[in-house]
């Protein structure tokens, strides 16, 4: 019995050393590009105090949205509606409420622009919303996305200067922002209109700020992604926006972003509803678990529209939630509990 339990153990080190010198004589293929370092699987909860010091700077590497180490990332979060009309959850507790229940890894705020008491009328009362959104943000160590929310930014090309230039010079030394240059463009050509006006306000950021993440929107309420397939702006750290409500946009959406994808264009979903486009009518629970899917599969970061207790089905609260978090379930409507659980079920716990 001695003598085989011996034999087999020679046999054990004899297969050891074979398997030894194969990989040390293996060689790894040297090339010039950069490559997308897998990602190991996590259980759900992170070492780390939060996603900005697990991640660090994010870039876009071979058409994939890249940590620091050049691993995919992808986010999951929340926009706020448009600031001056629900602009009182623009808050700090919000955004502490929204990374420590909601597990959310970014938020989104969204800048109103040209509609009523927006941007173009009251300024630095809509800046001071935004900016206490973006600080929270940074003191959470969440990623924000600062959007200039409009249909009509080509109409007010010098204001998107002016803010993203005051953005970039305050915030573009963290690593924590994105810039969403245009929300959602109405159907104005990708060439002639809305790449010269991202290419604008790209130029502005870029005198203070040449590393963050900038988000462009396309033609026809972000949708058209496919249209940027061989007409790409011209810097390596840009996504293209892709907006989609499951109840009204469904697989031909899915496959206009696919081809997008197959052509190398990076897409970062900044808005999105369970409801239909006009956050109302119904909720389509088949085709939002399709859409989620999708973006997994496709490694497509996202933000959910939105945190608002407006009467309609694609507002996260019920009416007078409150303005500070700490929203108990029985406040939260259809969508926001689905997307709550979507966020907790697949985002790390920081």
């Amino acid at each position: 019995m001695k003598f085989l339990k011996y034999n087999i153990l020679l046999g054990c080190i004899f297969l050891t050393s074979i398997v030894c010198c194969s990989s040390d004589t293996s060689t790894t293929e040297n090339t010039n590009e950069e490559s997308v370092t897998e990602q190991p699987a996590d259980d759900n909860d992170s070492a780390f105090s939060s996603v900005v010091e697990e991640n660090g700077q994010l870039r876009i590497l071979n058409g994939v949205l890249v940590n620091k180490n050049n691993a995919p990332v992808q986010l999951r979060g929340m926009s706020f509606f448009w600031s001056q009309w629900i602009g009182k959850y623009y808050t700090e507790d919000t955004v502490n409420w929204l990374k420590n229940d909601w597990q959310c890894t970014v938020v989104r705020a969204a800048m109103a622009v040209d509609e009523a008491n927006g941007y173009l009328t009251n300024s630095e009362l809509e800046k001071q919303k935004v900016f206490t959104v973006i600080d929270a943000a940074i003191k959470n160590g969440l990623y924000v996305i600062v959007d200039w929310h409009s249909h009509h930014a080509e109409d007010y090309l010098e204001e998107a200067k002016s803010f993203f230039a005051e953005v970039s010079e305050k915030y573009g030394d963290v690593p924590n922002i994105i810039y969403e240059t245009y929300n959602e463009p109405l159907d104005v050509s990708w060439t002639a209109v809305l790449k010269p006006y991202h290419e604008t306000i790209i130029a502005e950021i870029r005198k203070n700020d040449p590393d963050n993440l900038i988000i462009c929107g396309t033609r026809t309420w972000s949708q058209r992604v496919d249209e940027v397939i061989g007409n790409k702006i011209d810097d390596e750290n840009v996504a293209y926006t892709l907006h989609y409500y499951a109840a009204t946009h469904k697989q031909e959406l899915r496959a206009i972003a696919k081809s997008a994808l197959d052509n190398n264009i990076p897409i970062f979903v900044t808005e999105y509803g369970v409801s239909e486009a006009s956050g109302d009518g119904s909720i389509d629970n088949v085709e939002a678990e399709a859409w989620w899917s999708f973006m997994d599969e496709n490694n497509i970061s996202w933000c959910n529209w939105s945190i608002a207790d407006k009467e309609e089905l694609s507002a996260a609260l019920k009416p007078n939630a409150s303005a500070n978090g700490g929203w108990p379930l029985d406040m939260l409507t259809t969508s926001g509990t689905m997307v709550r659980e979507e966020l907790k079920k697949k985002n790390p716990k920081y």
